[in-house]
């Protein structure tokens, strides 16, 4: 049988135990807190490219017998940690050679901007995937099963959506997904806790020592801040703006 074909049959059929996928957890989050140089706490605070590709590696282990791997040889994989994801748990992406001559390339990445804002408050409970996550680590496996899921669907059937059945069916029985979607810390959510900032706020801030006002538009890792200018883009509202990228802890806000 085929490492795709073994794969497809795993996924198509295999609903896991709760009692042996707390098992395969155990034994994955075990392996890593002793094989890895960075995560060596639940609760870690330094991470690295090679800790994502450790996880996908025990994550094939336990619970695709290795066909995972097998699957996506020869095609090349890369694992990434992103600090400009601020939505997003993880991102798993595929690049196509429109000439078809070169084979698909594969990445996993995932958000340490989410991540390490997130597991701060033990009184702010964090859920991913549906499932209460007791520390960081929880959260990053719950991203790599999510994304695992992705890649698969990728390789099987092309295309990937978690918000369709087969996904969600598929996250469900292996890894008892109740959810595709996460309440990790965003950066929008700490601008509002923390300093009261939301898009649509009027505020102040200094721009090379010059006090400028102006709306904020959207926050990312930054706050966009749009300021009626002359010279500046028009609007649907018929104003001009000139867009500013402030951290938001240098925001003021001009709203009580």
């Amino acid at each position: 049988m085929s490492a795709a074909k073994q794969l497809e049959q795993i996924v198509r059929d295999r609903r896991m135990e709760p009692s042996r996928r707390l098992r395969n957890n155990q034994a994955i989050v075990d392996n890593v807190l002793m094989t890895s140089p960075h995560l060596t706490d639940a609760n870690f605070e330094s991470i690295h490219p090679d800790d994502v590709l450790l996880l996908f590696e025990l994550y094939d282990e336990y619970y695709f017998e290795g066909s995972l791997q097998r699957t996506v040889h020869p095609q090349p994989i890369s694992f990434r940690l992103s600090r400009r994801m601020t939505r997003a748990g993880g991102k798993t992406t595929r690049w196509s050679d429109r000439s078809g001559r070169k084979p698909h390339r594969y990445e996993i990445a995932v958000s340490t901007t989410l991540l390490f804002q997130s597991f701060q408050d033990p009184e702010r409970k964090v859920t991913v995937t549906g499932l209460e996550c007791d520390h960081r680590l929880d959260g990053l496996m719950r991203i790599m099963e999510h994304e695992v899921v992705h890649l698969i669907e990728m390789l099987l059937w092309d295309g990937s959506s978690c918000a369709q059945h087969r996904f969600q069916t598929i996250a469900s029985g292996l890894f008892g997904h109740r959810d595709h979607r996460h309440d990790l810390i965003t950066p929008g959510e700490v601008a509002v806790t923390q300093y009261g900032i939301r898009p649509g706020v009027r505020v102040r801030f200094d721009h090379e020592g010059h006090l400028l006002e102006g709306v904020v538009n959207r926050i990312t890792k930054r706050a966009t801040v749009l300021v009626v200018h002359p010279s500046g883009d028009r609007y649907s509202d018929g104003q001009r703006y000139v867009k500013f990228y402030v951290p938001v802890s240098q925001l003021e806000s001009l709203e009580s």
